[in-house]
């Protein structure tokens, strides 16, 4: 008896440990450049790569909130996806090609 409350305790001990570090999340906050709720959804699935558990852009401040794994992902591998959507970042140009496909609406530079 003695032993399997020993046994369980160790495997609570492991369970925990493992579950501890996988829930190591980080938050970033990053400028994106858009315009409407089509951008809205386009930047937020665009961010949702592997490593990512939250994403969500307020179209009032243009602001990307994001919540990852640093393990997984980065915050760079995050606005580089964005990018390749056709949406420009603080840190990485739109796509050209993908800007140039984008909605009338969704066009957000001056040209």
């Amino acid at each position: 008896m003695k032993h399997l409350l020993s046994l369980s305790v160790l495997m609570l001990l492991m369970l925990s440990s493992i579950f501890a570090q996988g829930s190591k999340q980080e938050t970033a906050t990053f400028q994106v450049m858009g315009n409407c709720g089509m951008c809205k959804k386009r930047i937020e699935t665009a961010a949702k790569i592997k490593g990512v558990s939250i994403a969500n852009w307020n179209m009032e401040t243009q602001q990307m909130e994001v919540k990852f794994n640093p393990q997984k992902t980065s915050v760079a591998a995050i606005e580089q996806s964005i990018a390749k959507a056709g949406h420009s970042t603080e840190k990485f140009k739109a796509d050209e090609k993908a800007y140039s496909n984008l909605h009338h609406c969704c066009k957000y530079k001056d040209e």
